[in-house]
């Protein structure tokens, strides 16, 4: 059995790579509504640029095929240029395993569509090398719920950690005594936590009267 995995994400630690938010995909993808989809990954991708965690967006088969990245998670991450590839296993392409190798970062946090094959194959890849694997399940789509939930558990069963995209941010922020990132921070939960950010505006309008 895998090591467990006790220390929390840090900005220092981690590293995103988000796999193939693209049309054709999203077209086939039944086990989250597309809006959740879109929010939730844009979320994260803001959120990883705010801590300045280094991001890998990469499609397949673009031109040919796929489309484009989903506008809003290339304006989430405006510097970050996709890798267009072939292979369905993303760790296959040399490019995005060697940028993830020289990062020195350990935790791969992983998201995208879909999740029992262009999510799962780069997963059990990273696993296999030492990596420790985040899989971004509500930032994660299937064609059914069926085989997201399948993907989940046999991701879970090689060592794989579940987890949503919020709790990664937060886990980045860690102290709100942070100033730097609490301002960016709580404006990302304005634009796609809501009701987490009614509270706060709640909060705000009490102590206005």
């Amino acid at each position: 059995m895998p090591k467990p995995v006790y220390d929390q994400l840090t900005p220092e630690n981690s590293i995103l790579l988000l796999v193939d938010y693209q049309p054709q995909y999203a077209f086939a993808t039944q086990s989250i509504g597309i809006d959740a989809l879109l929010n939730n990954a844009a979320g994260l991708a803001k959120a990883a640029q705010v801590f300045k965690v280094p991001t890998i967006i990469t499609t397949i088969t673009a031109q040919a095929y796929g489309g484009p990245t989903f506008p809003q998670v290339q304006a989430a991450a405006p510097k970050v240029t996709p890798i267009d590839r072939t292979p369905i296993n993303a760790w296959q392409d040399p490019r995005i395993a060697e940028q993830i190798r020289k990062s020195g970062r350990k935790k791969l946090i992983i998201a995208g569509l879909w999740t029992d094959n262009c999510v799962m194959l780069p997963a059990l890849s990273a696993l296999a090398e030492g990596f420790e694997v985040y899989v971004v399940t509500d930032a994660s789509g299937d064609s059914d719920a069926a085989s997201h939930e399948r993907a989940v558990q046999r991701l879970v069963q090689a060592g794989a950690v579940p987890i949503t995209w919020l709790p990664v941010m937060l886990e980045w922020q860690a102290d709100w005594t942070r100033a730097e990132t609490a301002g960016p921070v709580g404006k990302i939960i304005s634009e796609h936590a809501g009701a987490m950010s009614i509270g706060a505006f709640y909060l705000q309008s009490l102590k206005k009267r």
